[in-house]
């Protein structure tokens, strides 16, 4: 049985959208790989929040230095409205600065090859999703301890 309790982190980009997925106690983020952001992204969204037992998602939302929404971020709200209506679940906005800079540094720390690092198969958009939500569940932590 799936527990219901886990959080979706989502990297959104025009061509990819990189996924993350949280440990069911909401501790810790691992990558979860991407998919095309073509027109089947919404029924394999809503076949990973069911076979995964998605309970949350948080969407990095693109946003200045100062914290003012940027220009991509109306394409970030708009998907983010589009898929609470085909999952039913609320769609946390999460401030994504440095995310894409932190996940390429994490990969070059891990020593991944540089075929692996290779934006286009992928995976630095999937461990951007992951610093995403892990930044989440990191102030759900503190919020917790205080």
């Amino acid at each position: 049985m799936v527990s219901e309790n886990r959080i979706l982190g989502i990297d959104f980009g025009d061509k990819r959208i990189g996924l993350s997925i949280s440990d069911p106690l909401g501790i810790i983020a691992t990558p979860y790989g991407t998919l095309q952001n073509d027109a089947t992204v919404w029924s394999r969204l809503k076949e990973i929040v069911t076979q995964e037992g998605i309970a949350l998602v948080v969407i990095g939302m693109p946003v200045t230095l100062r914290g003012e929404k940027r220009e991509k971020a109306s394409q970030v709200d708009a998907f983010a409205d589009t898929l609470k209506f085909h999952t039913g679940l609320d769609v946390l906005p999460w401030d994504e600065r440095f995310t894409t800079s932190i996940a390429q540094q994490t990969l070059l720390d891990m020593n991944t090859k540089k075929k692996h690092r290779n934006a286009k198969n992928g995976t630095l958009d999937s461990m951007a999703a992951a610093i995403i939500l892990q930044s989440y569940l990191d102030s759900k932590k503190k919020s917790l301890s205080c």
